[in-house]
């Protein structure tokens, strides 16, 4: 009777510290973006689990400083975080990344509406699986978005203030190669703060419920 009771007891402590372990959490991470016109603050999904888990590692880690937005198509978006827009060779930039890909998460709740963050990749042919680039990403400028990309790049944030900043950087001065003229830098930062207080601050209640 007591060996009942105790493997009774057992299965509730461990359905408990299940539902505890399960349990979403009440803060977040809000990720700024500096740029000499202006800041960008984004949010980043949960329902991208592993693009948010990696954004937020290499950001920490400092990786994001001093790259630049390499590539700006106005009307439609705002490209960044390749490591060799820090060098001195305007050539190579869109080809670097970190050393390694992310596999797609594709989610029908997240589209390319503007200021969408997306992950860049290689095209289909090299790149069947449409897995994302470690590091490079891209910010949807187009005022109606840019839909004819749902389901083919993974959108995992999403830009909840700052979107005047990605109008001003599409429309800089860029060369044939849809480069700026001029470097336009990024410093990157993150900080956590409770839920509650993110939806005060940026009115981001949307992002939430998606």
């Amino acid at each position: 009777m007591k060996s009942k009771f105790f493997a009774v007891l057992l299965i509730f402590i461990s359905l408990a510290a299940f539902g505890q372990s399960t349990k979403p959490s009440k803060k977040d991470y809000v990720v700024t973006i500096k740029t000499e016109f202006g800041d960008m603050v984004l949010l980043l999904s949960d329902l991208t689990p592993k693009h948010k888990e990696n954004f937020l590692k290499l950001a920490q880690q400092g990786f994001y400083n001093g790259t630049t937005f390499h590539r700006i198509i106005d009307g439609f978006m705002i490209q960044g975080g390749d490591p060799n827009s820090k060098d001195a060779d305007p050539n190579n930039d869109g080809m670097g990344g970190p050393g390694y890909t992310v596999p797609a998460e594709f989610n029908e709740k997240l589209k390319h509406n503007k200021g969408a963050v997306a992950a860049a990749r290689m095209g289909d042919q090299v790149n069947p699986k449409r897995e994302s680039s470690g590091s490079q990403f891209y910010i949807v400028e187009n005022q109606d978005g840019a839909h004819f990309l749902d389901n083919q790049y993974t959108v995992f944030g999403q830009v909840v203030q700052g979107l005047d900043v990605i109008d001003k950087i599409a429309t800089q001065p860029k060369d044939q190669r849809d480069r700026p003229s001029k470097n336009i830098t990024m410093e990157v930062s993150v900080k956590k703060l409770k839920k509650k207080k993110i939806i005060k601050l940026y009115h981001c209640e949307n992002f939430y419920k998606a």
